[in-house]
């Protein structure tokens, strides 16, 4: 009876214990898969995919085009602010250019015209003032041929003032306008000629092109990932560290990395772990709780595993 007894008691003890073991993770060993970095390419306007030059799984290099939006309009929108350039640089020129001969002969022609009619205008009048003094007109009339004189003068100053103002050229506060339209226009030309180029969307960095998430001829939204390259000189182990290992692992630790599928055990090096764990909180978790936590760590691995396929699973072997 005594030993049906202790066994039971024993029993009772180790039941939870061995549960306990079974349901907690083991602090050795972080799992994970083999990953590399992931550079998103994204439109840049609302377009439709024109061309896919690359295929999925190719390798690209530096500025290999991956995807062509359509740029007919981006292309008229350059050829708009191409024309306002040269509108405003032929301002600028002809202003510090100065006025050319035939125009100032123009000016000299209008003045002397100008003149012309206020001598004609002036003599009627003259000879009116006497002709009211016999009283062969009426007053009406003088004041008539007074007006046209008048106005005849305003004509020739004007003319006079066009030409001084055509000799003497454009005044500096002009020339300074004009010049900052053109800067203005010049800004416009470079905005709309780098909307025309980030509609050819290119491989920033060496790598694998791993997927084009859009077809040819389906209309993109701005900001949506048209293309996903694969980089770096070699992948990556992306692991989920448990929490009881968390405080004994630091930037630069050696651990040693198991591929499937590989029977070569790879030496790899901590780069990064996150300083917040995977899921639940912390202070939500009581204590046997908070050993399932698990810290997204990533391993660099040696140049000889360089050729293996990202995804595959791993199993890291902590320190």
């Amino acid at each position: 009876m005594f030993g049906l007894i202790k066994a039971a008691t024993f029993a009772s003890v180790a039941l939870p214990m061995l549960l306990h073991s079974c349901n907690a993770p083991d602090a050795d060993v972080a799992l994970g898969v083999l990953a590399r970095e992931r550079v998103s390419l994204t439109a840049t306007a609302n377009e439709i995919i024109t061309a896919l030059p690359v295929a999925e799984g190719e390798r690209v290099e530096v500025g290999t085009i991956l995807v062509q939006l359509d740029d007919r309009l981006a292309q008229a929108n350059l050829e708009v602010a191409l024309a306002n350039r040269a509108q405003a640089q032929a301002d600028l020129d002809r202003m510090q250019s100065g006025a050319r001969e035939e125009e100032i002969a123009i000016a000299e022609a209008r003045v002397d015209g100008a003149r012309a009619i206020y001598g004609e205008a002036e003599t009627t009048v003259e000879r009116n003032i006497r002709l009211l003094e016999r009283g062969a007109i009426t007053q009406a009339s003088l004041d008539q041929d007074i007006a046209r004189r008048n106005s005849a003068l305003a004509d020739l100053r004007s003319a006079e003032q066009a030409l001084i103002e055509i000799r003497a050229g454009a005044r500096e506060e002009d020339i300074r306008i004009t010049k900052a339209q053109l800067r203005a226009a010049d800004a416009r030309v470079e905005a709309e000629r780098a909307r025309l180029e980030n509609l050819t969307i290119v491989a920033s960095r060496h790598g694998v092109l791993d997927n084009l998430p859009w077809n040819l001829g389906e209309r993109v939204p701005a900001g949506s990932p048209v293309a996903i390259v694969l980089t770096g000189e070699r992948p990556f182990a992306r692991v989920y560290v448990p929490e009881p290992a968390r405080a004994r692992l630091k930037d630069g630790a050696t651990v040693r990395i198991a591929v499937d599928g590989v029977e070569t055990l790879f030496d790899g090096t901590l780069r990064w772990i996150s300083g917040e764990p995977a899921f639940t909180p912390y202070y939500a978790l009581n204590q046997e709780q908070r050993s399932r936590l698990v810290y997204l760590a990533e391993i660099d691995l040696p140049p000889e595993a360089a050729d293996l396929p990202v995804g595959l699973p791993v199993t890291a072997y902590l320190p």
